[in-house]
């Protein structure tokens, strides 16, 4: 297991960061619209799509992908839409977790895969609009990762209270306290070296970083959900030693689509 991790990571690695450096902005939307797609496959077999359902879920949401990408060529999603995805992280998908309900193959379904995946692979258009805003998008999902690390070592060292026991028994709340506040000096520190796109006093800027990590613990929480629901371990076996695609970017789809869709709210108000 730990020799197929580690040459999933060997060739994924270097893969995404030759993507995000190299690519062209139509490649870069081909590559993570193929990203966003595999997930939204995975997320369809964990509700129980069947595989015609699930083939024409695929057919459907790349068409009109292609056709959003083409039409309107880079432009950020509507502000209702983004004032929808700041909605659902932010109140629904706690209440959610709180109360676990259950998502069945039917039209609710195919739109809460829509709401997770279409702005993510929008955000990660839009945040990564040329090769030079790159460092930017990777600081932001390096934010994610520094979180997961975190909250890991914290809650094996210190963590007695649980988080969400019926959902991930290892996440504690101790665990989320010392995401928040490795996120937070994290988050100092860009703002000081520039690598936001907005200028931000540090009181918003410690917000900011308190908001991205609590929406990188529910992304991680709603996908372990998903599964647990539908009675699977994994996503998929796409990525040997590492589950799915989706298992791999949960967290990343909740964190890059509300810090998009934050970014568009703010530049409406500023405007």
């Amino acid at each position: 297991m730990l020799k197929q991790r580690i040459l999933t990571a060997l060739i994924l690695l270097p893969l995404m960061i030759g993507m995000l450096f190299g690519a062209n902005n139509n490649l870069w939307a081909a590559f993570s619209g193929l990203i966003a797609l595999l997930a939204l496959w995975e997320y369809a077999r964990i509700v129980h799509f069947s595989s015609i359902q699930n083939a024409l879920y695929l057919l459907l949401s790349a068409a009109g992908g292609c056709y959003l990408y083409f039409s309107y060529h880079q432009t950020a999603l509507p502000l209702w839409i983004q004032i929808t995805v700041l909605l659902f992280w932010l109140i629904i998908v706690p209440v959610w977790l709180k109360f676990k309900w259950t998502i069945r193959p039917n039209l609710f379904g195919i739109l809460i895969g829509w709401l997770l995946m279409i702005p993510f692979w929008q955000a990660l258009i839009s945040l990564r609009a040329d090769i030079t805003a790159a460092t930017t998008l990777l600081s932001i999902m390096a934010l994610v990762w520094i979180a997961d690390i975190a909250a890991y070592f914290v809650g094996r060292a210190v963590g007695k209270r649980k988080l969400a026991p019926t959902i991930s028994p290892n996440k504690s709340w101790e665990g989320a306290i010392g995401a928040v506040i490795c996120v937070a000096i994290y988050t100092i520190v860009l703002q000081q070296q520039g690598w936001l796109p907005i200028t931000l006093p540090w009181w918003q800027t410690l917000c900011l970083a308190v908001i991205l990590t609590a929406v990188s613990i529910c992304g991680d929480l709603l996908e372990s959900w998903l599964k647990r629901a539908g009675g699977v371990k994994d996503s998929s076996q796409l990525l040997p030693g590492h589950g799915g695609v989706f298992d791999r970017v949960d967290s990343l789809i909740a964190v890059l689509s509300v810090y998009a869709a934050l970014l568009a709210c703010f530049s409406k108000v500023i405007s």
